[in-house]
């Protein structure tokens, strides 16, 4: 059974009730689990934090143990050279997801410091962008 890890950033844990006009009203938890219901045959592991380091772990804990990662590290996107640094450390591919469209927003929303390391980027399908993410890294694999 293949592994994908999930890993959400800062201030992601308030999806549902943050923003909802941006970030939409249904909560991550029950995503996760629609998310689940669609790939019984994934193993969908998940994790949350506001804490850069934590994140940093959970990159290189999945990018050797799991087949692929879904990463929305929130606005660590923006300023985090930390971050890209682990996602090429590792060799697990990693697909950088976002919620809203980040070029419809505010101008420093619209570079990522971790894009370079990625497979690829995603953002402005709303929770679908995760779903997205994993359909890539489902092909990539094929």
């Amino acid at each position: 059974m293949k592994t994908i890890q999930i890993i959400n950033g800062p201030n992601l844990n308030l999806l549902g009730r943050r923003e909802p006009d941006i970030y939409g009203t249904q909560g991550f938890e029950s995503y996760l689990e629609q998310l689940r219901l669609r790939y019984p045959d994934l193993q969908l592991r998940f994790m949350q934090s506001n804490h850069e380091g934590d994140l940093i772990d959970c990159i290189h804990e999945a990018g050797y143990a799991c087949d692929g990662i879904v990463l929305n590290a929130g606005a660590y996107t923006h300023t985090s050279v930390a971050l890209l640094d682990a996602i090429k450390a590792v060799p697990a591919p990693v697909v950088e997801v976002h919620i809203s469209n980040v070029h419809q927003r505010e101008d420093f929303r619209h570079h990522s410091m971790i894009s370079a390391g990625c497979l690829g980027v995603i953002c402005g399908f709303g929770l679908d962008s995760y779903r997205l993410g994993i359909e890539a890294i489902i092909k990539h694999q094929a």
